[in-house]
């Protein structure tokens, strides 16, 4: 009987430490001292990869907070409600972080913060309501949301260190997840034909780039290589260019060239964020099913059952560990 590995189980795999979450080895990392000049930097960090990720014109400044909230109170239009919601997300979070930063100031003049303080108080306020407003703020592609961005300068505000490390850890199994979903349905869809035959060894380059890349931090003394073959490994996929000799052959192959361009941004997408991105890679899913069948989805995407998801990688990282 295959051993049974428990979450959060740490090794030595291939002479590297690796902490174990649903079925991957992620490369692990000392979390830092639980200080409030740690849980500053963190946060202004986890912010600056928020707004990264998020569409334009979120990024408000914290001292423009009562603007933001009054124009959001007034607006009557949907839409605009909804960009206007996401807008006051965004001062919050910076109001957060500029509150927080004067507290590591006070702090550093000796003077003792206490959780209980009014401005420990406000900073987690505001840092709250914010997370409450992520779910009207969208992914840059503008296809779904990403909110549990939203909510990860909270969890480095409200709880330990090493706690915040494990849910981030959890957070990167799910992605790899499903980063091997998107390629195996890709490698399902185009392996086996003439016009494709050598993309699937690029495919797994690919993914396997990918997975390197999501369990890396930016702060790692690898982020030079390991950037530098992930997007590598997605230009050369990109560049595959398909064998055909007929009509068919040529139709088929443009549309499979869309598949595999479509799963290389959604995989960039979903990698640099580090969460998965479930709607986008429903519609990817349903573009894939209509592959070569001549149809185009017709109804709205679905959610991706749990039962829908594969083991991807799983047997390869237990069998490294081996």
């Amino acid at each position: 009987m295959a051993e049974q590995i428990p979450r959060g189980d740490k090794r030595v795999v291939d002479g590297q430490w690796r902490v174990f979450y649903d079925g991957y080895w992620i490369k692990a990392y000392d979390a830092p001292a639980d200080t409030l000049l740690t849980k500053k930097r963190l946060i202004e960090a986890l912010t600056r990869r928020l707004f990264n990720h998020v569409e334009h014109g979120v990024n408000i400044p914290g001292t423009r907070l009562e603007e933001a909230r009054r124009a959001y109170r007034l607006e009557t239009d949907p839409r605009k409600a909804r960009v206007k919601a996401a807008m006051l997300a965004g001062a919050l979070f910076n109001r957060a972080a500029d509150v927080f930063t004067k507290v590591v100031e006070i702090q550093a003049l000796g003077i003792e913060i206490r959780p209980d303080n009014d401005l420990m108080q406000k900073c987690g306020e505001h840092l709250q309501e914010a997370l409450a407003l992520g779910r009207h703020v969208r992914h840059r592609s503008g296809e779904e949301g990403i909110d549990e961005l939203w909510g990860e300068p909270f969890k480095a505000f409200a709880f330990p260190l090493e706690d915040f490390y494990q849910s981030r850890y959890m957070k990167i199994a799910q992605t790899m997840r499903a980063i091997d979903f998107i390629t195996g349905l890709l490698t399902d869809k185009l392996a086996g034909g003439r016009s494709f035959a050598g993309i699937v060894p690029l495919i797994c380059a690919f993914a396997s780039a990918a997975r390197q890349r999501c369990e890396t931090l930016h702060t790692d003394n690898e982020i030079f290589n390991v950037w530098a073959s992930f997007v590598a490994a997605g230009e050369e996929l990109a560049a595959f260019a398909p064998l055909t000799a007929t009509s068919k052959e040529r139709r088929d192959a443009a549309e499979g060239m869309g598949l595999v361009l479509q799963a290389k941004e959604l995989i960039f997408s979903i990698t640099r964020a580090r969460v998965p991105m479930p709607k986008t890679t429903q519609a990817f899913c349903e573009r894939c099913q209509a592959f070569r069948r001549g149809t185009v989805p017709s109804h709205a995407p679905r959610e991706i059952a749990p039962s829908a998801t594969p083991q991807g990688t799983r047997a390869e990282h237990q069998a490294r560990q081996s």
